[in-house]
């Protein structure tokens, strides 16, 4: 999907004890996505999803006080669903609302692109699932290095709260 040879995809591919039904509900239900969205000791506080192709979500992360406790927000939209097998969708930074925001204007770095394709792959195998996460467009940097660490993070966590989603 990206051609640029200054631009880098980031590829994450986990395996879940749990069926595919369960995992995809923990990414499109905004309850769920609440439990565990976000780094470790970040919380999400709010999340609201119009689950359709074109359909706008917004999801904000909370810092811990350690760390000022600010919120940021993401945004984007559904492009393709495939249920239970897939979905495409932009992120952009955003305000509270979902408008996009240039993440240099409110001091993130240059490397931090203004706007991230996602395919997310849901693999039945048996009762368990396979995910694989690809963004795509990611300039090689600091960004794309804590980008990988933050979604790794949230996906420890959401291992970790899929029992409860039962």
């Amino acid at each position: 999907m990206n051609a640029s040879p200054n631009k880098q995809d980031i590829v994450i591919t986990r395996e879940f004890d749990y069926p595919v039904e369960l995992v995809w509900k923990a990414w499109t239900d905004p309850t769920l996505v609440m439990k565990w969205w976000g780094p470790t000791n970040y919380t999400s506080p709010r999340c609201e999803i119009d689950f359709r192709e074109g359909g706008k979500y917004v999801f904000c992360m909370r810092a811990p006080d350690t760390h000022g406790g600010m919120e940021s927000y993401s945004a984007g939209v559904y492009k393709k669903i495939v249920p239970m097998k897939r979905l495409e969708f932009t992120s952009y930074l955003s305000d509270r609302d979902g408008n996009a925001i240039d993440p240099v204007q409110v001091g993130i770095p240059s490397d931090f692109p203004r706007n991230i394709e996602f395919v997310i792959e849901f693999i039945a195998i048996g009762e368990r699932t396979e995910l694989k996460i690809t963004e795509y467009g990611w300039t090689a940097g600091e960004m794309l290095k804590n980008a990988i660490i933050g979604m790794n993070q949230s996906l420890d966590k959401l291992v970790a709260k899929l029992i409860d989603f039962k």
